[in-house]
């Protein structure tokens, strides 16, 4: 097919279109952050009872059947059957300052909702060595909505992804001192992301809108390895499997110049690897009063080294501007989080809980955009559990986190994203309750 020297401009938009496919499948694996602790958009929701020592010694504690989570070993620690839940309310701040672009806007910031994470567990003994359990927890979620006339709206206008995980558990006692648990991970994950392009010159001043959808259902596991060194000292390590997805949906194509039309749907796969984790961590009893703990997560944030997305249903022009297969270099990099926390046992009902914990940004600075504007985080927490009989235990935690101040630096490699620039200062507060029940 022969394009006009007229129509080539728009031809540059279908480019750019690919491009944005490219960019918003990096932004389904990581994104601006609302959670109290962990980086990119990995959350740490998983319970209240973990929260208030900044979830130290979560592989290692096995407080509740919240466990099945942070190491399905310590099911064997619970000698009753417990149903456990709740959720992790986050309200996130994005200061946006010294934004300079050659496009008209606004740069309010605060573009991320308040977003809420609900998660449910229960467990049960079977005997004196196996346990079972299931959970329903959400491993990773991203919400991000500016304003329509952000200033950088051509590098990220809206996202959203949703990661929810089924978790069948067994937990086996091996002797007095060791542990093992594990189960598989039902996964499901689902986005929507937009984007816009600056095709107003060609089209009576209005910008051209693309939205990509898409979901996938994958399957992981959890394992781990609980020890008791001594009455006092308990050592754990978890792992959380990579999952794999493959992303089916449609990109829309909304508003385009009439010159060169390409609204309409066309079909959509993008493959995505969330990456594996391993978390691991000792709690130490001082007395009856008095507990420590100190823990340390790995996440193999390299294996996000490119995104493909390959599209179909073309029509002769999409297929002329090559969107049919196109791949985005993301280059990111492993991170070691660290976490230290203690809890007070102030008298039977009520336990005192407090944390702080570091975690490094995954990005780096040639990577960062508006969509992923986050920097190496740092979170202290406060939290607590009251008894009121040994029935029934009612957590409760509150976290304040921030990242280090970052720069984010665009370009308009395409002609049709003005470059843009800012920096951003990010941080968050994150209140969190569950309650457990024993029968």
């Amino acid at each position: 097919m022969k394009l006009s020297n007229r129509a080539t401009p728009c031809l540059s938009a279908v480019q750019e279109v690919s491009s944005w496919i490219r960019f918003t499948g990096a932004a389904v694996i990581l994104g601006t952050c609302t959670s109290a602790g962990a980086n990119g958009i990995a959350l740490n929701e998983q319970s209240a009872s973990s929260a208030g020592t900044a979830y130290a010694g979560r592989s290692s504690s096995a407080l509740d059947a919240s466990t099945i989570f942070g190491n399905p070993a310590g099911l064997t620690k619970l000698k009753r059957t417990e149903i456990s839940g709740g959720a992790a309310v986050v309200s996130v701040s994005d200061d946006i300052s010294d934004a300079q672009s050659r496009a008209p806007g606004t740069n309010k910031g605060d573009s991320v909702p308040l977003g809420v994470v609900p998660f449910v567990y229960m467990s049960t003994p079977l005997d004196d060595r196996f346990s079972m359990g299931l959970g329903l927890y959400a491993p990773s979620g991203l919400i991000n909505d500016y304003e329509r006339s952000f200033q950088g709206r051509y590098h990220g206008s809206y996202s959203t992804t949703k990661e929810v995980t089924l978790q069948p558990t067994i937990a086996w006692r091996i002797n007095d001192y060791v542990s093992i648990g594990g189960g598989p991970t039902i996964n499901r994950f689902n986005a929507k992301l937009q984007n816009y392009l600056a095709t107003g010159a060609l089209n009576n001043g209005e910008d051209t809108l693309v939205t990509i959808k898409g979901d996938d259902t994958a399957l992981g596991y959890n394992v781990g390895i609980l020890v008791d060194f001594t009455e006092a000292t308990r050592w754990g390590i978890n792992y959380h499997s990579k999952v794999d997805y493959e992303l089916e949906g449609h990109t829309e194509v909304s508003g385009s110049p009439s010159v060169v039309p390409l609204d309409g749907n066309y079909d959509n796969k993008i493959d995505l690897t969330m990456p594996e984790s391993v978390d691991t961590s000792i709690t130490h009893h001082f007395n009856s009063r008095w507990t420590g703990y100190l823990g340390t997560t790995w996440k193999r944030w390299s294996r996000i080294k490119k995104v493909e997305a390959v599209n179909s249903g073309l029509t002769p022009l999409g297929q002329a501007a090559g969107l049919g297969s196109v791949t985005e270099e993301m280059n990111w990099r492993d991170t070691w989080s660290t976490a230290v926390g203690a809890s007070y046992q102030l008298n039977q009902q009520w336990l005192l809980r407090a944390g702080y914990a570091y975690d490094p940004s995954p990005i780096r600075n040639a990577d960062r955009s508006v969509r992923i504007p986050v920097g190496n985080r740092q979170a202290v927490t406060l939290g607590g559990a009251y008894s009121p009989t040994p029935d029934l235990t009612i957590d409760f935690a509150y976290g304040y986190l921030w990242d280090s101040k970052v720069s984010v630096k665009q370009s308009n490699n395409s002609g049709l994203q003005p470059e843009y620039s800012a920096t951003y200062r990010n941080s968050a507060n994150g209140v969190s309750v569950q309650a457990t029940y024993r029968y």
